[in-house]
């Protein structure tokens, strides 16, 4: 991707080298530009990673549960 904004070399003879189609290429190009022009312009949201997700519905479930074990303790203290 980066050869082929250098301009190195063409599109095609990186394409060919690479086995990808152009069309694959520019596809690739164009939501890299568009992500540098988001990012210069501080937008730095990004979609997460399935292993970010999985650690953080990990995380979630493992503070639904210390909520649980307080709130019941709360409870019980209150009771007493």
């Amino acid at each position: 991707m980066l050869e082929g904004l250098r301009g190195e070399e063409s599109i095609a003879e990186l394409c060919r080298r690479e086995g990808i189609a152009q069309s694959v290429y520019y596809s690739w190009s164009k939501e890299f530009l568009e992500a540098g022009n988001r990012r210069l312009a501080g937008d730095t949201a990004r979609a997460a990673t399935s292993d970010e997700v999985k650690d953080l519905r990990r995380e979630t479930l493992a503070l639904k549960e210390c909520l649980a074990d307080l709130t019941l303790e709360n409870r019980l203290l209150k009771k007493a």
